[in-house]
């Protein structure tokens, strides 16, 4: 996309996003259509992600659950463009935190900590954490490749007090807001796939053999911080709830691999129960496992 073609859509964005979202769901049943029916998008690889996930599962219950995941998917696309207008009032009253004091327990014991995170629910009305917690908080991002939609979104993210790091220079700015007596909470999507020669690790992930980047490891283990899970939840159209899961009070000194496996299958776990809000339409396992890889 073009100078001339972004700017005019962010000029209708702007406009269109003024509206309430209960007429912004309105757009939301008609792009649904476009997704799923016409012309669809990646179609084949959310059913093929979902067959392989669920080998246990009939046609007809796939089916459901895909249909589910479209609906869902074009309530996601409205809900992130309208955060251009939705005021911190409002974006709390849709994402409800149900447990701060955890967080607020860590930072009063001058602990650090790691989030994890899934493409799950509205990953990104989580920025709103950093509106509830004492905790400087750092999300890593991977830019986009557009780099007007990747301005447009980092924009988004930071309108309320998070920080942004990109994948390659987290523990640099990690290192600085440390040395700055900051206590930070880094928040990283578990679920990311890494480029194909930064694969170091393999796990069993739905089924299937999968690449996991092993930073919230890394970063956890190198500072002893806690490991905090966010159970991120629809409870309805437009509605969220978080609760954070204390995975790791301490890290330093466990086992390798431990940390890694313990947030991949607490978010499975999480996509099981409901499974329709992943984000199903990722090309999630394009790389297979070489076999003399161990």
């Amino acid at each position: 996309m073009n100078s001339i073609a972004f700017g005019l859509f962010y000029i209708i964005n702007w406009i269109i996003t003024l509206l309430p979202l209960r007429v912004l769901y309105v757009f939301s049943d008609f792009l649904f259509l476009l997704l799923y029916y016409f012309p669809g998008y990646r179609r084949k690889i959310v059913q093929t992600n979902l067959r392989n996930a669920f080998p246990e599962k009939s046609e007809a219950e796939l089916r459901i659950i895909e249909k589910k995941f479209y609906r869902h998917l074009a309530d996601l696309f409205v809900e992130i463009l309208k955060l251009t207008h939705l005021s911190d009032k409002e974006h709390l009253r849709r994402c409800r935190i149900e447990n701060p004091e955890l967080l607020e327990k860590l930072y009063s014991e001058g602990r650090d900590a790691v989030a994890i995170v899934g493409h799950y629910g509205n990953w990104e009305y989580l920025t709103i954490i950093s509106l509830v917690t004492s905790f400087t908080c750092l999300t890593v991002y991977k830019p986009l490749k557009n780099k007007h939609f990747d301005r447009f979104m980092n924009r988004l993210r930071t309108k309320q007090k998070m920080l942004l790091s990109p994948m390659s220079q987290v523990m640099r700015d990690v290192i600085k807001l440390r040395s700055d007596g900051k206590r930070v909470l880094v928040s990283l999507l578990a679920d990311q796939t890494p480029a194909r020669d930064e694969i170091h690790y393999w796990t069993t992930f739905l089924n299937q053999e999968t690449p996991v980047y092993l930073g919230a490891e890394k970063i956890a283990s190198k500072y002893d911080m806690a490991v905090v899970f966010f159970n991120h939840q629809k409870i309805r159209r437009g509605y969220y709830n978080v609760k954070f899961e204390l995975l790791f009070e301490h890290t330093k000194g466990l086992p390798e691999h431990v940390i890694t496996e313990t947030h991949v299958k607490r978010l499975e776990e999480l996509i099981r129960e409901k499974p329709e809000y992943w984000l199903w339409s990722h090309r999630r396992w394009k790389y297979k496992r070489p076999i003399n890889n161990g």
